[in-house]
C-alpha cells in the first residue's frame, strides 16, 4: 500500500466511525422520544431538544469530510459511492433527529391534558423504526445489500401500523370531541414515525447503490414542523 492510500482509507474510517456515531444519536433520539411520550416524562422531552445540536453538528462535520475528499482525493467506483452515500445517509439522520424532535414537541402538548389512551401501538411502530435505522446502517458498514432491501421491504409493515393508529384516533374524535386536540397530536406522532421509517428506506436504498451502483426510487421526505417554545433553553 502506497504513502497515499493509507491516510485516505483512514479518512475513509474516520468518516465510517462519524457517521455511526450519528446513527447512535439519532436512534437515542427515537428512543427517548417514544420513552417520554409512553411515560408522560417532560424532563426527556426536554431532553430530546437538548441533544438535537450533536447531530446537526456531525451533519455538518460529516458532510465537509465528505466534501474534502471528494475535492482532494478524487475518488472513483467504489470509493466515490461510498462517499456520496454517506452525505445522503447523514442528510436523512440528521431528518430522523428532527422528527424525534417533532414528537417531543408532541409529547410536551400532550401532557397539558389527561391521556387520551394508553399508548400500544404507537411504541410499536417507534420500535420498528429503531430496528430500520440500526439494520440500514449495519447494511451500511458490511456493505450488505440484502439487509438493506429487507429494510426497504419493512416500510409497508410501518405504514399499515400508521393507517391502523389514525383509523383508531379517528374513531376516538368522532365519539367525542374534546378529545380532537390530543388524538391529532397522536395522529402526528405516528406520522413523524412514518416518516422516520421512509428515511430509514431511504437509507437501505443508498446502500443498494453504493454496492450495486443501481439507483432505485427513493421515499420523499417531509418538511420539518416548526418547534414551539417549550422548554427553557430549547430553542
Amino acid at each position: 500500500m502506497s504513502r497515499m492510500e493509507r491516510p485516505f482509507d483512514e479518512e475513509l474510517k474516520l468518516l465510517k466511525e462519524k457517521l455511526l456515531e450519528m446513527a447512535s444519536r439519532a436512534e437515542e433520539q427515537i428512543a427517548l422520544a417514544i420513552r417520554g411520550l409512553k411515560d408522560r416524562e417532560e424532563r426527556l422531552a426536554c431532553q430530546v431538544l437538548e441533544r438535537e445540536e450533536a447531530i446537526n453538528r456531525l451533519d455538518i462535520e460529516i458532510d465537509e469530510m465528505a466534501m474534502r475528499l471528494l475535492a482532494l482525493r478524487q475518488p472513483m467506483a467504489t470509493d466515490l459511492r461510498f462517499i456520496t452515500s454517506a452525505m445522503k445517509i447523514a442528510g436523512d439522520l440528521e431528518r430522523i433527529g428532527d422528527l424525534a424532535v417533532n414528537i417531543a414537541e408532541r409529547t410536551l402538548d400532550l401532557l397539558k391534558s389527561p391521556q387520551l389512551k394508553p399508548l400500544i401501538d404507537i411504541p410499536r411502530m417507534a420500535l420498528m423504526a429503531q430496528e430500520m435505522v440500526r439494520d440500514a446502517l449495519n447494511a451500511f458498514i458490511a456493505g450488505d445489500d440484502k439487509l438493506a432491501k429487507d429494510v426497504c421491504e419493512r416500510d409497508d409493515r410501518v405504514d399499515e401500523l400508521n393507517d391502523q393508529v389514525f383509523r383508531e384516533l379517528l374513531t376516538y374524535m368522532m365519539q367525542d370531541a374534546g378529545t380532537i386536540s390530543r388524538a391529532v397530536d397522536l395522529i402526528l406522532v405516528g406520522r413523524h414515525l412514518e416518516r422516520i421509517a421512509d428515511h430509514a428506506t431511504n437509507i437501505g436504498e443508498d446502500v443498494i447503490y453504493m454496492v450495486r451502483g443501481r439507483t432505485i426510487k427513493h421515499h420523499v421526505d417531509e418538511a420539518r414542523e416548526p418547534r414551539p417554545k417549550s422548554c427553557a433553553g430549547g430553542d
